[in-house]
């Protein structure tokens, strides 16, 4: 749900998402008048900062979700606040931040806004952890 990261660091993300008009997630949401769910935008903040752990605060060398084994990078534990002040439509230009605040352990608090045009659509923290694969497939 992330078209090009324009900027990253070890605490801040940028990138953008433009959706198309085509996307599953607005088949019906709303009909005749197509705008992003407020999950799916929670979603891709979500997933900007699990690139920022996967860049910057891999438990293992070189993470390849693909290839190496043992180990579920930035999975989400918890939406701490939420708050959604307008919409994104097919054809508007999504910003996506993320900012690290905190990080215990394998735990990382992120903060993260979606603007369009310059207007914040969306602001929210949660907190995404890094776990054993084995504990994400339920045999831990």
């Amino acid at each position: 749900m992330i078209h090009e990261v324009i900027e990253h660091s070890a605490t801040q993300l940028s990138a953008l998402y433009k959706p198309s008009g085509e996307e599953f997630f607005l088949l019906g949401h709303f009909p005749g008048t197509p705008v992003v769910p407020g999950a799916i935008m929670q979603e891709m903040t979500t997933q900007a900062a699990g690139l920022l752990i996967t860049e910057h605060h891999s438990p293992v060398p070189d993470y390849d979700s693909e290839k190496t084994k043992g180990w579920a990078l930035g999975v989400l534990r918890a939406v701490h606040a939420a708050k959604y002040k307008s919409f994104a439509r097919p054809g508007d230009k999504m910003l996506i931040k993320v900012e690290l605040l905190d990080q215990l352990e394998s735990v990382f608090r992120f903060k993260g806004k979606i603007t369009v045009d310059n207007k914040v659509i969306i602001h929210n923290e949660f907190s995404l952890v890094n776990i054993e694969e084995d504990k994400l497939k339920g045999l831990a």
